[in-house]
């Protein structure tokens, strides 16, 4: 990167990666099966990729900042199992992008942009991708809101959501010394892992308004988040778990907004 003398860009949430213990900490987590793709985002000077490359068979790169392409290409110019696409894998149709990939396991493996975590993993969900499992870098603060238990005050409707899809464990954290520049928070790697058998859901876009709603006002109760629902069938689904309408969402485990939700529907 000096020989190129690259200037990081705060408008792309460039903090790469420096620590060769945590890369292969990483790589040793994820446990990458055979005949595998690896999605990587944001592979910035290619330090992760580079071990990524030598355990998968093949790797997809997804870089926004073009400035990078003739570092990325040159540093890995004699691998033939990687592939680069320079573009914001938000605006992407990843399905396209790896239908020509022929795998049995899909993974997403990346030190993810602290900017756009949670719009990289919904992407990720809305396309819904066969994916394995993600094994990703993110802020501690947004790892620990994945990985929540109920009541506790990071639990929230992003967790709720999440953790429909996936089993979410917090795996290893990693010191914001560990990146060039260095971030202004400590980070931590996050696996979620695809859950094979999903809770039934009588309409899937209620359960998730239905969240989104009940943690509307934190402070308030159900009573007050849900008043554009059916109170009386609310409350008699709480009262089988030993709650009432009194009740805050963070007090909901997955299951019990599940339950309500197919009420409702």
């Amino acid at each position: 990167m000096d020989l190129h003398e690259f200037q990081f860009k705060k408008a792309f949430g460039q903090n790469f990666l420096k620590e060769k213990k945590v890369i292969h900490n990483i790589v040793d987590k994820a446990n990458i099966a055979e005949n595998s793709l690896v999605i990587e985002i944001g592979p910035g000077a290619g330090a992760l990729t580079q071990e990524l490359v030598k355990k998968a068979s093949f790797v997809l790169a997804y870089e926004i900042d073009e400035r990078l392409k003739e570092p990325l290409k040159e540093k890995f110019q004699h691998e033939e199992n990687i592939q680069f696409i320079f573009d914001d894998f938000l605006k992407r149709n990843i399905k396209e992008d790896i239908q020509g990939f022929s795998y049995e396991n899909l993974y997403v493996i990346a030190n993810l942009p602290y900017y756009i975590t949670t719009p990289i993993i919904t992407k990720v969900i809305e396309e819904k991708l066969n994916i394995n499992k993600l094994v990703v870098m993110v802020q501690k603060e947004v790892g620990d809101r994945f990985a929540a238990k109920p009541s506790s005050r990071e639990y929230n409707s992003l967790t709720v959501y999440l953790n429909y899809y996936f089993d979410i464990h917090k795996l290893f954290f990693v010191s914001k010394n560990a990146f060039i520049p260095k971030p202004n928070v400590d980070s931590v790697v996050v696996e979620l892992k695809r859950k094979t058998n999903l809770m039934q859901l009588n309409d899937e876009n209620l359960f998730f308004k239905l969240v989104k709603d009940s943690f509307q006002y934190k402070r308030k109760n159900l009573k007050n988040n849900l008043k554009g629902y059916d109170l009386d069938i609310i409350e008699n689904v709480l009262g089988a778990y030993g709650l009432s309408l009194q009740a805050r969402a963070e007090q909901l485990s997955l299951e019990i907004f599940v339950a309500i939700s197919n009420a409702l529907a």
